[in-house]
């Protein structure tokens, strides 16, 4: 049997953790797999209740509502990232390397992971392009920043811009490129596949490969002026 892993997430994002038993998971996992299928805006919680053959009362005790719900799916997207690529890079001495390596998640058709079985990270992937922006683009963003609701994307932000600084001490603005290209990584993306005026990668091409080079590309361009 594969040993089951475990994200540590901030205990604000939930009001009792979801991974602590059989029905928390099954939200998590069920989640995903409806917003995925109907969107953001058309997901809620007695929706959900009905996929899971539950309650909607027994869902608020694991979030209080369905944004909440969201930011808990996101961060846990950019935990399990941090976790791939601080994985990878612990033994590389050469930072070019470790930033290279850090692109190639960010930028990837992520596959399921059997070391994390509720989550389906290929979905999450797609939930992500979608509606990650979602959970920073309202009036709260500085009540759920206070709240540390945001701390994942941030520390992924960080390894990476670490990354950069390791490769040019005097570049002025690790943190703005890390953040501008981990946004970029899923906006291609999505713009390729719905909105191709606003992109060079074509919805034929192997969009992930194309927005690989696209980022490597700019990244390490700009590190090197």
């Amino acid at each position: 049997m594969v040993a089951q892993l475990q994200l540590q997430l901030n205990s604000s994002l939930y009001l009792r953790d979801p991974q602590s038993s059989d029905l928390g998971q099954r939200i998590v996992n069920q989640s995903i797999h409806l917003i995925d299928e109907i969107g953001f805006e058309a997901f809620n919680f007695k929706k959900l209740s009905i996929r899971i053959n539950s309650t909607e009362a027994s869902i608020y005790r694991y979030f209080e509502n369905k944004h909440r719900l969201l930011i808990y799916l996101i961060a846990w997207y950019w935990t399990y990232l941090e976790y791939k690529i601080t994985y990878e890079t612990h033994n590389i001495s050469d930072p070019r390397d470790k930033l290279r390596i850090a692109i190639g998640f960010i930028t990837h058709k992520l596959e399921d992971d059997d070391n994390f079985s509720i989550i389906s990270e290929s979905v999450l992937q797609r939930v992500v392009i979608l509606e990650s922006d979602k959970t920073y683009l309202t009036k709260n963003v500085d009540d759920d920043n206070k709240e540390g609701l945001f701390k994942g994307y941030k520390s992924l932000c960080i390894t990476i811009a670490r990354f950069m600084q390791e490769i040019n001490p005097d570049f002025p603005y690790p943190h703005s490129l890390t953040s501008t290209c981990l946004e970029a990584a899923h906006q291609q993306i999505f713009f390729a596949q719905h909105l191709p005026a606003l992109t060079d990668i074509k919805k034929d091409d192997d969009i992930y490969a194309k927005n690989l080079d696209f980022l490597m590309s700019t990244i390490f361009k700009t590190l090197e002026k």
